[in-house]
Parts: structure tokens; sequence; C-alpha cells
């Protein structure tokens, strides 16, 4: 058998290694995790909000206001007044507040991990194309030599008269054709360095080569579900939604009890003062109207959006499942049956003893890699699909 196609379907039979023997794929996930571009500004906006967030739960700055009333008709002199007081929420408003903000850090935590796992699993599936482009690469290669060398064996044939001008065209035609998938191949290779290039935040990636290897299973579809409803980001940043908006019920019932204000007052004339404290509540008639309903609205619609959201996941995820299932059945008997063909290096050496002519050369040849090709194929999308239902595990 051949031995590019012995190298293909081997390549076709166990767990992801790596894509070389310094870096496998998830050390250069780690690389491009730490160097991304948009991970990197995205941890800067948690950080502000969370920044942000404690701020608004500070007390408001003292306030210190005086009176000086030097004119009119009095016997008693000049009027002085002034007061220093700070003004607060309810104690217990700081307490449910505080904790409303613990539930939207969370909530900003949850994001940044959805978006991690976005920039991870595009990096990913261009890694996977990158690695089957190579491979193909090699194929394409060997296949461009023996193109050459069927041209050139044509050429001596016509040459010595022994063959017409139509063949030699067509196998001329044949290596050009070859010449030009190899060029378009590298072509695409370099489209997705550069991709990998600015997802790795402009640092070019080392590393890469074709080294990868499919899995055959990835498990059950309850037992896979299961997991990605503990680990799945998007889930636990629906989780982080209702748990944020229950707790702002709690702070905005606290926030219906009435504001606070101590102090220091002086006042008085010459040769007669009183000083003393200062204290005050606000009547809470306006401020907090609808608010709390507002926020139970609100809950509920968190909640009603995360079963919406879960049931269209797991209708998603279901697809994707049964896609790969399929698929990976159909490999495993597309791989079988192509362990039973004559490979083309058996085809190119019964050419080469002029046992086949080369139109008939020609067209079992293209037999031959065409039933490759769709192999080969059939394994990208077997690694696209899994690295999308593998996605939490990022």
């Amino acid at each position: 058998m051949n031995k590019y196609i012995v190298s293909v379907i081997c390549g076709c039979l166990f767990f992801v290694n790596g894509f070389s023997q310094n870096k496998n794929i998830e050390e250069l996930l780690n690389e491009i995790e730490q160097n991304n571009t948009e991970l990197k500004g995205y941890q800067s906006f948690i950080e502000s909000q969370q920044l942000e967030n404690r701020s608004n739960n500070n007390l408001p700055d003292p306030q210190l206001s005086g009176f000086y009333l030097p004119f009119g008709d009095n016997e008693t002199g000049d009027y002085t007044e002034y007061q220093l007081s700070q003004s607060f929420e309810f104690p217990t408003v700081y307490v449910a507040r505080g904790k409303w903000n613990e539930s939207k850090s969370q909530q900003l935590a949850a994001a940044y991990a959805n978006k991690r796992l976005e920039v991870l699993l595009k990096a990913k599936n261009t890694l996977l194309e990158l690695a089957f482009l190579q491979k193909r690469k090699a194929i394409e290669t060997e296949r461009k030599t023996q193109s050459r060398q069927v041209f050139e064996q044509i050429q001596k044939l016509f040459d010595a008269e022994q063959v017409g001008i139509l063949d030699l065209n067509k196998a001329k035609i044949a290596w050009i054709q070859e010449q030009f998938v190899v060029e378009q191949i590298e072509s695409d290779i370099q489209i997705l360095l550069s991709k990998l290039k600015t997802l790795n935040g402009g640092n070019v990636i080392d590393g890469a080569t074709s080294g990868i290897a499919l899995p055959i299973e990835v498990g059950t579809v309850d037992n896979l579900w299961q997991e990605k409803l503990a680990k799945d980001p998007l889930l636990q940043e629906l989780k982080a939604n209702e748990t944020s908006s229950l707790q702002k019920i709690k702070l905005e019932k606290n926030k219906v009890l009435p504001n606070v204000a101590l102090g220091y007052n002086y006042q008085g004339v010459s040769g007669s003062n009183y000083s003393g404290f200062y204290g005050g509540v606000s009547i809470p008639l306006w401020s907090s109207k609808n608010k709390v309903k507002a926020a139970e609205a609100n809950f509920e619609y968190q909640q009603s959006n995360t079963q919406v959201v879960t049931t269209s996941l797991y209708t998603q995820f279901q697809e994707t499942y049964n896609r790969y299932e399929l698929m990976l059945e159909k490999f495993n008997e597309y791989q079988a049956t192509m362990g039973n063909l004559n490979s083309e290096q058996l085809l190119f050496k019964a050419y080469m003893l002029g046992e086949y002519s080369f139109m008939d050369y020609y067209v079992e040849l293209q037999f031959y890699r065409n039933a490759s090709d769709k192999m080969l194929q059939m394994e990208k999308e077997l690694q696209l699909l899994q690295a999308q239902l593998l996605k939490h595990q990022l």
C-alpha cells in the first residue's frame, strides 16, 4: 500500500498527540491565551468594572456647611453657624450591595471565561485546519513528483514517436495542475499562519506541524451534556446572571429603608453659642418606587432566558453530536474499505512497467486519489466537530 495512504489511515486512530515534539496543541493554545490582545483587553475591562462597582459602595463625602450673618438690626452681634455631617444609607444596604457586587464579579468572570473559549476554539480550529493543510501539502507534493515523472516518461516516448501529442499534452496538463494545487495549499497555509499570528498577539506561532491524530470516542451524549452543564462558561454566565438579579432584589428591598445623617453643629453670637450633635433621616417615599418590582421582573426574565438558552444549546449540542457519530461511523467504514484497495504506488509501478496506458492509468489514479482525499476531508470534519463538542474542556 502507498506510504502516504498508510500515513493518512494511521493518522486517524488515536488521541490528539500534539503538533510537534516541542509543542503540543495545549501548549500552543496556552501561548495564544497569554498573548491574545482581545483577552488582555477584556481583562483590563473586567478590572475597571470591578473597581467601579466597589466605588459605588463607598460612603458619600462628608459635608461642611456654614452661615455667617453680619447684616441686620440685632443687639447680640453677628450670627455664626457651621455644621459638619456625614450621610449614609442604612447599614444593611452596604452589605446587600457588597453581595451584589460579588455576584457581578462572578458575571464578569463567567463572561471572560466564555470569551476565552471563543478565542481558543477559533485558534484550535485554525490549528486543525493548518495541520490538515500541511498533511495535504505532503500528499500533493508526492503527487506532483509522480506527475513530473510520468510527464518525463511520456516526453521520452513522444520523442521516440511511440505516443502522440495528445498524450503528451494531457501528461503536461496533469503535472501543471498538481503544481498549482501545491502552490494553492502553500498560499492557504500562509493565510492561516497570518491568522494565528493575529490571535497570538502579533507573535509568530512556532512548532505547528501536521502531527495530529483523531480520538475514537468523545463519550456518551448524556455524560458529555452533564459535563457541559457543569463546566460550560456560557451556562455558568446564565447562572451568574440569575444570582446577580436575585441579589438585586435584596438590595432594592434594603434601599427602601431610610438614609441616615450624623454630624456636629455649632451656632451662636458673641458671648452666647450652642453646639452639639446633628442627626437626620430621609423619608423614602419616591426614590424606591417600583424598583423592587423592576428587580423582580428582571429576575423572572433571567430565569426564563436561562431555560430558553439552555434548551437551544442542548438542541445544537444534540445536532453536533449526532453529526459527529454519523460521520465517525461512515469514516470507520470508509477506512476499512480503503484498507482493501490497491495503492497509488502499485498503480504507478504498473504504469511504469507498461501495464497501463496513460489514459487508463490516469482514470484509475483519480479514483484512488478522490477516495483518499475524501477520507482526509472526513478526518478534518471529525476533528472540527469534536472541537465543538469538547469546547468546554479548553
